[in-house]
Protein backbone atom coordinates (compact mmCIF):
# COMPACT_ATOMS: atom_id res chain seq x y z
CA UNK A 1 0.00 0.00 0.00
CA UNK A 2 1.26 3.08 -0.82
CA UNK A 3 0.90 6.19 1.07
CA UNK A 4 3.60 8.74 0.62
CA UNK A 5 5.74 9.89 -2.99
CA UNK A 6 9.24 11.12 -2.33
CA UNK A 7 10.21 13.88 -5.60
CA UNK A 8 13.24 14.66 -6.61
CA UNK A 9 12.91 18.31 -8.38
CA UNK A 10 15.59 19.14 -11.01
CA UNK A 11 15.29 17.39 -13.98
CA UNK A 12 12.50 15.39 -12.67
CA UNK A 13 9.45 18.00 -12.20
CA UNK A 14 11.47 21.50 -13.62
CA UNK A 15 14.21 21.89 -16.26
CA UNK A 16 16.93 24.55 -17.03
CA UNK A 17 16.65 25.48 -20.58
CA UNK A 18 20.65 25.97 -21.94
CA UNK A 19 21.77 25.18 -19.08
CA UNK A 20 25.35 24.25 -18.90
CA UNK A 21 27.19 22.77 -16.00
CA UNK A 22 31.00 23.64 -16.76
CA UNK A 23 29.64 26.82 -17.84
CA UNK A 24 27.90 27.80 -15.10
CA UNK A 25 30.86 26.65 -13.24
CA UNK A 26 33.10 29.09 -14.45
CA UNK A 27 31.36 32.13 -15.34
CA UNK A 28 29.20 32.12 -12.13
CA UNK A 29 30.41 30.05 -9.24
CA UNK A 30 34.41 30.10 -9.63
CA UNK A 31 34.85 34.11 -9.81
CA UNK A 32 32.69 33.77 -6.74
CA UNK A 33 34.56 31.09 -4.66
CA UNK A 34 37.98 33.23 -5.65
CA UNK A 35 36.72 36.09 -4.07
CA UNK A 36 36.02 34.56 -0.27
CA UNK A 37 39.89 33.02 -1.21
CA UNK A 38 38.38 29.36 -2.48
CA UNK A 39 40.22 28.50 -5.29
CA UNK A 40 39.08 24.86 -6.32
CA UNK A 41 39.34 23.73 -10.38
CA UNK A 42 36.25 22.04 -12.42
CA UNK A 43 37.38 18.76 -12.50
CA UNK A 44 37.59 18.56 -8.58
CA UNK A 45 34.27 20.70 -8.01
CA UNK A 46 32.25 18.09 -10.47
CA UNK A 47 33.53 14.81 -8.92
CA UNK A 48 32.32 16.34 -5.56
CA UNK A 49 28.45 16.70 -7.70
CA UNK A 50 28.59 13.31 -9.46
CA UNK A 51 29.32 11.62 -5.92
CA UNK A 52 32.73 10.30 -6.72
CA UNK A 53 33.85 12.38 -4.47
CA UNK A 54 32.42 13.13 -1.08
CA UNK A 55 31.21 16.75 -0.48
CA UNK A 56 33.81 16.72 2.20
CA UNK A 57 36.53 16.16 0.03
CA UNK A 58 37.50 19.43 -0.30
CA UNK A 59 39.21 19.74 3.54
CA UNK A 60 42.07 17.97 2.43
CA UNK A 61 42.63 21.12 0.15
CA UNK A 62 42.00 23.28 3.09
CA UNK A 63 38.73 24.65 2.15
CA UNK A 64 35.93 24.29 4.83
CA UNK A 65 33.83 22.12 2.76
CA UNK A 66 29.98 24.16 4.55
CA UNK A 67 31.38 27.56 3.93
CA UNK A 68 32.34 26.63 0.11
CA UNK A 69 28.14 24.95 -0.41
CA UNK A 70 26.86 27.62 1.31
CA UNK A 71 28.67 30.30 -1.55
CA UNK A 72 27.95 28.05 -3.99
CA UNK A 73 24.23 27.86 -3.18
CA UNK A 74 24.04 31.39 -2.56
CA UNK A 75 25.47 31.72 -6.63
CA UNK A 76 22.82 29.30 -7.81
CA UNK A 77 20.73 31.20 -5.85
CA UNK A 78 20.88 34.45 -8.06
CA UNK A 79 21.85 32.04 -11.13
CA UNK A 80 18.20 30.84 -10.69
CA UNK A 81 16.42 34.33 -10.12
CA UNK A 82 17.96 35.43 -13.23
CA UNK A 83 17.30 32.27 -15.35
CA UNK A 84 13.51 32.65 -13.90
CA UNK A 85 13.52 36.47 -14.97
CA UNK A 86 14.34 35.39 -18.90
CA UNK A 87 11.70 32.58 -18.65
CA UNK A 88 14.42 29.62 -19.01
CA UNK A 89 13.36 27.93 -16.19
CA UNK A 90 10.48 25.82 -17.12
CA UNK A 91 7.91 23.11 -15.39
CA UNK A 92 7.53 19.94 -17.24
CA UNK A 93 3.63 19.60 -19.05
CA UNK A 94 3.04 16.60 -16.71
CA UNK A 95 3.38 18.67 -13.08
CA UNK A 96 -0.78 19.25 -13.18
CA UNK A 97 -0.53 15.28 -12.24
CA UNK A 98 0.52 16.24 -8.33
CA UNK A 99 -2.77 17.49 -7.80
CA UNK A 100 -3.99 14.12 -8.42
CA UNK A 101 -1.87 12.55 -6.44
CA UNK A 102 -2.93 14.54 -3.35
CA UNK A 103 -6.20 14.46 -4.12
CA UNK A 104 -5.54 10.53 -3.80
CA UNK A 105 -4.85 11.10 -0.33
CA UNK A 106 -1.10 10.23 -0.65
CA UNK A 107 1.56 12.66 1.02
CA UNK A 108 4.30 14.03 -1.14
CA UNK A 109 8.03 15.31 -0.24
CA UNK A 110 10.38 17.00 -2.85
CA UNK A 111 14.12 15.54 -1.77
CA UNK A 112 16.84 17.82 -3.38
CA UNK A 113 20.73 17.93 -3.42
CA UNK A 114 19.83 21.42 -3.84
CA UNK A 115 19.70 23.97 -0.75
CA UNK A 116 16.60 24.60 1.09
CA UNK A 117 16.31 28.06 -0.52
CA UNK A 118 16.96 27.11 -4.30
CA UNK A 119 14.75 24.06 -3.87
CA UNK A 120 11.80 26.00 -2.80
CA UNK A 121 12.49 29.07 -5.27
CA UNK A 122 11.70 26.90 -8.32
CA UNK A 123 8.85 24.79 -6.99
CA UNK A 124 7.45 28.05 -5.98
CA UNK A 125 7.96 29.62 -9.18
CA UNK A 126 5.46 27.32 -10.76
CA UNK A 127 3.02 26.89 -7.85
CA UNK A 128 4.03 23.68 -6.78
CA UNK A 129 4.75 23.82 -3.28
CA UNK A 130 1.64 23.62 -1.93
CA UNK A 131 1.41 19.72 -3.13
CA UNK A 132 4.29 19.31 -0.75
CA UNK A 133 3.52 18.14 2.92
CA UNK A 134 7.30 18.13 3.34
CA UNK A 135 10.39 19.77 1.06
CA UNK A 136 13.65 18.72 2.11
CA UNK A 137 16.83 20.29 0.58
CA UNK A 138 20.76 19.82 1.22
CA UNK A 139 21.47 19.49 5.17
CA UNK A 140 24.58 21.57 5.90
CA UNK A 141 25.22 19.96 9.44
CA UNK A 142 25.34 16.48 7.18
CA UNK A 143 27.05 17.90 4.36
CA UNK A 144 27.59 14.38 2.74
CA UNK A 145 24.25 13.58 3.19
CA UNK A 146 23.02 14.15 -0.76
CA UNK A 147 21.42 11.43 -2.87
CA UNK A 148 23.54 8.51 -3.65
CA UNK A 149 23.63 9.11 0.44
CA UNK A 150 19.75 8.19 1.75
CA UNK A 151 19.89 10.85 4.48
CA UNK A 152 17.33 13.57 2.59
CA UNK A 153 15.31 10.09 1.77
CA UNK A 154 15.15 9.25 5.61
CA UNK A 155 15.20 13.06 7.20
CA UNK A 156 11.57 13.20 4.27
CA UNK A 157 9.77 9.69 5.83
CA UNK A 158 10.55 10.86 9.27
CA UNK A 159 8.84 14.54 8.73
CA UNK A 160 6.07 12.48 7.01
CA UNK A 161 5.50 9.88 9.41
CA UNK A 162 6.10 6.98 6.71
CA UNK A 163 8.15 4.06 6.26
CA UNK A 164 10.35 3.06 3.73
CA UNK A 165 7.82 -0.03 2.60
CA UNK A 166 4.93 3.03 1.77
CA UNK A 167 6.81 5.43 -0.59
CA UNK A 168 7.49 5.11 -3.45
CA UNK A 169 10.91 7.13 -4.78
CA UNK A 170 10.57 9.07 -7.83
CA UNK A 171 13.83 11.12 -9.77
CA UNK A 172 15.11 10.66 -13.08
CA UNK A 173 19.00 10.03 -11.80
CA UNK A 174 21.34 6.84 -10.58
CA UNK A 175 21.79 8.72 -7.73
CA UNK A 176 17.72 8.81 -6.58
CA UNK A 177 17.87 4.77 -7.42
CA UNK A 178 20.69 4.68 -4.88
CA UNK A 179 19.65 6.73 -2.18
CA UNK A 180 15.83 4.98 -2.42
CA UNK A 181 16.79 1.86 -2.47
CA UNK A 182 19.79 2.42 0.36
CA UNK A 183 16.47 3.98 2.44
CA UNK A 184 14.17 0.50 1.63
CA UNK A 185 12.24 2.53 -0.46
CA UNK A 186 10.97 1.14 -4.07
CA UNK A 187 12.29 3.50 -6.51
CA UNK A 188 10.27 4.89 -10.01
CA UNK A 189 12.33 5.84 -12.69
CA UNK A 190 10.93 8.58 -14.53
CA UNK A 191 12.81 8.32 -18.37
CA UNK A 192 12.58 11.45 -19.31
CA UNK A 193 16.41 11.63 -20.00
CA UNK A 194 17.12 8.18 -20.95
CA UNK A 195 16.30 4.52 -18.59
CA UNK A 196 18.18 4.01 -15.54
CA UNK A 197 19.23 0.64 -14.40
CA UNK A 198 18.34 -0.88 -11.44
CA UNK A 199 14.97 1.39 -10.33
CA UNK A 200 11.76 -0.76 -9.62
CA UNK A 201 9.45 1.02 -11.98
CA UNK A 202 9.67 3.20 -15.29
CA UNK A 203 7.49 5.71 -16.40
CA UNK A 204 7.88 8.54 -19.22
CA UNK A 205 5.84 10.88 -16.92
CA UNK A 206 4.10 11.62 -13.90
CA UNK A 207 0.60 11.03 -15.41
CA UNK A 208 2.17 7.28 -15.86
CA UNK A 209 2.88 7.50 -12.36
CA UNK A 210 -0.28 8.01 -11.08
CA UNK A 211 -1.15 4.92 -13.13
CA UNK A 212 0.94 3.00 -11.56
CA UNK A 213 0.05 3.85 -8.08
CA UNK A 214 -3.58 3.04 -9.02
CA UNK A 215 -2.63 -0.35 -9.84
CA UNK A 216 -0.23 -0.59 -6.48
CA UNK A 217 -2.72 0.59 -4.32
CA UNK A 218 -3.36 3.49 -1.61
Amino acid sequence: MIKGILFDVDETLVYYEGYDHREWFEEWVRPVLEKEGIKIDYETYRKTVSGELPRSYVRKLGIDPVKMWRIIDRTNLEYRKKLAEEGRIKAFGDVGALKVLKEMGLKLGAVSNASQENTEFVLKLFNLLEYFDVVVGKDYSNIDGVKPSPYLIIKALKALNLKPEEVLVVGDSLHDVLAGHRAGAKVVNVTRFGKVEGADYYVENIWELVELVKRLGT
